[in-house]
């Protein structure tokens, strides 16, 4: 089997179950209201995502085209309470931009 830059092969379809493990939540702040006039929309994802995932999952939820997905891992900061050090988790957050005419609406349920 080839492998390498030009030899890209399609991933299968993902599950059902495993769509709604993919998409944890919106991130709703200042921020990502911003940017959601620009067709792009920010949801936290597990880990172990990949882009793929992610725009797979999106297409199905919520019924659009996925133009584009970028992801980003925030490191966990160290913290200190009541005297006790302690480690927050990381986080993955995957910006999905979609085609330009479509948006997604988090504010109502799915």
């Amino acid at each position: 089997m080839k492998r390498g830059w030009g030899c890209y092969q399609p991933k299968k379809p993902i599950s059902d179950e495993k769509i709604y493990q993919t998409i944890t939540r919106p991130i709703v702040t200042e921020k990502t209201t911003t940017i959601g006039q620009f067709g792009q929309i920010v949801f936290e994802v597990p880990l172990t995502a990949t882009k793929e995932d992610v725009k797979q999952a999106v297409e199905k939820i919520f019924k659009v085209k996925v133009e584009r997905v970028n992801t980003l891992i925030r490191k966990g900061k160290t913290k200190i309470f009541k005297g006790r050090r302690g480690q927050r988790s990381d986080m993955k957050k995957a910006i999905v931009t979609v085609k330009e005419g479509q948006f997604i609406d988090v504010t109502a349920g799915v």
